[in-house]
């Protein structure tokens, strides 16, 4: 009896035992599975999903990224990152407009999710007048301008950084402009930007690029003879400018010197830079040396603009260049490719005077008597020349007289003409910084 009963105890135990031995296996078995399915889970990259940006206004604009990125620990810009909500949302701000980075997001295991980020940039309309910087230090012209802006005629002031003298209006801080004499103390320019950005009106800085006497004669004094321009005889080159009045363009000294001032431009608070004379002397290359040229001079003078294009966006200016009107035809000439230009600048502005075309160009019999036609029909080429690039045309216009009076009618023609051609901003251009209020409606 006690051997049976010893028996049933053991054979339970070996039962029981061997339900263990199941269960314990059943166990081992679903979590052998398991493990590899959430290790997979894991390794797999976030889903990143971004939503349509706004274009800014200006490279200043602080610009918010929304999306979703979904399995993601954290989304990060550059240095600016967030943690995404439960269901992968988020939202990042990034001040100032970032111009062509990289959204990353990244899980738990380290997996990373890329997106593109391009931000587009379209400058306002622009409606301005040309000051000077001795006109901007003298309390008449100054004033004149600043009422046109409180009338609501202009929402710009274009305010010379570097005139064609070479000299630099304001106390600038670049070497190079220090050292050769261009500084100068004409206006201050932080007072002048906060007079006008107070009043809701924008600036841009004009520098007049290779034209540069300042600088050219002190490099030739200086043992920089190939910062200038040369002759056929290599002496400097005379143009109708003056002796020694362009420097070269090819020149990497040249290059940096101009895109820094730009640049400090930026960093003071023009809202953009314009570069004049971005060219080189009309005249025939025969007679032209151009030290240290690899390429043709129109081919340099596009390459240029696609190297500063990113150092003074980055500072938080728009870019610009005046050309000539005759560039949509005759880009040679002056060393000015309307189609390799405009792939590198915000805007451009040809110089489209009446008084400066020929008889009989654009079919137009006698130009500066006839404004409204000349301007009209000059845009045309400039708007077929900048097709497939996002710059856009804002073009000077003449406010001046030279062999026909001009006034308030004449002006305004010109500006007529741009709107009925598709554009809807200006320069207006007088020597003098003598306007014709009258010729804007104030809007």
């Amino acid at each position: 009896m006690r051997l049976r009963s010893i028996r049933r105890r053991r054979s339970a135990l070996l039962a029981v035992g061997a339900v263990l031995v199941l269960v314990l296996a059943v166990v081992v078995f679903v979590f052998g599975r398991s493990r590899p399915v959430v290790a997979t889970a894991e390794s797999q990259p976030p889903r990143l999903e971004l939503a349509p940006l706004a274009a800014a206004g200006s490279y200043r604009d602080p610009v918010v990224v929304r999306g979703r990125a979904i399995g993601a620990k954290q989304v990060a810009v550059a240095d600016r990152s967030v943690q995404p909500a439960a269901d992968g949302s988020f939202e990042l701000a990034l001040p100032p407009a970032p111009l062509d980075t990289t959204v990353v997001a990244t899980n738990g295991a380290g997996d990373k999710a890329t997106a593109p980020l391009k931000v587009d940039v379209v400058v306002p309309r622009i409606r301005a007048v040309h000051v000077t910087a001795y006109a901007w230090a003298y309390d008449p012209m100054r004033d004149a301008v600043l009422d046109m802006a409180r009338e609501g005629r202009i929402d710009t002031v274009e305010l010379d950084i570097k005139d064609e003298d070479g000299m630099v209006g304001y106390d600038t801080q670049v070497p190079l402009a220090r050292e050769s004499g261009a500084a100068t103390t004409i206006y201050d320019a932080p007072a002048a930007l906060k007079q006008l950005h107070d009043m809701g009106v924008k600036v841009i800085g004009r520098i007049v690029a290779f034209r540069d006497p300042t600088l050219a004669g002190w490099a030739w004094r200086n043992g920089h003879p190939d910062w200038v321009i040369q002759n056929a005889g290599g002496g400097p080159y005379s143009s109708g400018y003056g002796a020694i009045a362009f420097t070269n363009f090819a020149s990497p000294e040249i290059r940096s010197y101009n895109r820094d001032l730009a640049v400090e431009a930026g960093h003071l608070g023009f809202d953009g830079v314009m570069y004049d004379y971005i060219r080189r002397p009309d005249g025939g290359l025969a007679g032209m040396q151009f030290p240290g040229l690899a390429e043709s001079p129109s081919d340099s003078i596009a390459n240029f603009l696609r190297e500063i294009e990113q150092p003074i966006h980055a500072a938080g200016s728009s870019l610009g260049a005046a050309v000539f009107g005759i560039a949509a035809t005759r880009p040679d000439e002056i060393a000015q490719d309307i189609p390799s230009m405009a792939r590198y600048v915000d805007y451009l502005a040809p110089m489209l005077y009446p008084s400066h075309w020929h008889a009989g160009e654009y079919d137009v019999a006698n130009p500066n008597s006839q404004p409204y036609d000349i301007i009209f029909r000059s845009l045309q080429d400039f708007r077929a020349r900048t097709a497939g690039t996002n710059a856009q045309i804002i073009p000077w216009l003449q406010d001046f007289s030279l062999g026909v009076a001009y006034g308030d009618a004449e002006v305004r023609a010109q500006i007529d003409a741009t709107y009925a051609a598709g554009y809807n901003g200006f320069f207006l251009w007088n020597p003098s910084v003598t306007y014709h209020p009258g010729a804007i409606v104030p809007n």
